[in-house]
């Protein structure tokens, strides 16, 4: 059977139009799908019962429930999901902060890029994240109506899985889908430069580079990414793109512990960004097994946002949050299997 939701407008049309339906009940079925959140298509009550019926012969709605959650003692709930057609395990993490719960939306089982102090590309890539299994994170979970923010910084590299992402994201965001503000969505990318542009021309929502260390050596020692993706390549895509409206452009460094974190670094980093439109958000780093890196103290954090600063570098701490479930930046793993 085939998953309705996940689809977007064009692909309800054409189902639409497969049972007989007219093109207009393409927004009828988008609206009950993601404005009204139904998981039977028998709540479609706008519909005919012989179309209600015509659609069950071939199609579904094609949420599914988290198998499990965990949660922080500040408030972070870690979810498990078993995509139901290979049953992969996926993770999503859901923030609180105040007034705003962040969804930290995963868009691969595993990942590729293997960076030295990220948990998830240990164990490898294992597939792509379609459409459905994207969305179902946020639509699937007890706070669904509470998400004000969704990140792309759960499992995997959402450039690497782009044409499933870029859906998403209309969906996301279109009048007919969920009808969320891109400015409320930000994808966080290590720079897959061969889909930066698709992701630039395609979306509007906020993009954040994994930068790390302003310097190519060190960062592939980091990132063995840098090899196929050096960051001046990325930078130099950026650069071309007009971020003067409301558009925001992040880096993300976590700081090491005698690695990235000195006053070189800081000039280098200032000098790398000059007159780019940007922030930097550091983040602290969660200790993972067998690795030689070290976290920064919160002075030692303090001390180089502050470098940052005097050098005319926007520069914020990011506040860590669901260490204690394996939920914070760079935890997220997914081993469990049934």
């Amino acid at each position: 059977m085939e998953a309705l939701f996940g689809k977007d407008i064009h692909d309800l049309e054409a189902v639409a139009a497969n049972v007989g339906l007219p093109k207009f009940a393409a927004k009828q079925m988008a609206q009950w799908l993601y404005a009204k959140g139904v998981t039977d298509i028998d709540e479609m009550t706008n519909l005919s019962l012989k179309a209600r019926t015509a659609l069950k012969e071939n199609y579904t709605i094609g949420r599914y429930a988290p198998v499990k959650y965990q949660q922080s003692v500040d408030g972070t709930r870690k979810y498990l999901f078993y995509t139901p057609a290979d049953r992969y395990v996926i993770e999503t993490a859901m923030i609180p902060d105040a007034d705003r719960k962040t969804l930290c939306v995963s868009s691969q089982v595993g990942c590729k890029m293997r960076c030295a102090f990220c948990m998830t590309g240990r164990g490898g890539f294992e597939a792509q994240l379609s459409t459905t299994d994207i969305l179902n994170q946020l639509a699937s979970i007890e706070e669904a109506n509470e998400i004000t923010n969704i990140v792309f910084m759960g499992m995997g590299e959402p450039l690497d899985n782009i044409d499933h992402v870029l859906k998403a994201l209309d969906i996301l965001t279109a009048p007919w889908g969920f009808a969320m503000s891109p400015r409320r969505i930000t994808v966080s990318s290590i720079g897959v430069q061969s889909q930066l542009p698709r992701l630039l021309k395609e979306s509007q929502v906020h993009v954040a580079i994994s930068l790390h260390t302003p310097f190519g050596d060190e960062r592939l020692a980091l990132m063995p990414s840098e090899k196929a993706f050096p960051i001046v390549e990325t930078l130099r895509m950026l650069r071309q793109y007009d971020w003067s409206g409301q558009r925001r452009l992040s880096f993300e460094m976590t700081l090491f512990h005698g690695v990235n974190d000195s006053p070189r670094h800081a000039k280098a980093l200032a000098r790398m960004l000059k007159n780019l439109p940007c922030r930097v958000n550091l983040i602290r780093f969660n200790d993972i097994p067998d690795t030689d890196l070290h976290g920064c103290t919160q002075k030692q954090m303090e001390a180089f946002r502050d470098m940052l600063n005097d050098l005319h570098v926007t520069a914020t701490i990011r506040n860590s949050k669901g260490q204690d479930i394996d939920a914070a930046c760079g935890l997220l793993k997914a081993t469990e299997k049934e």
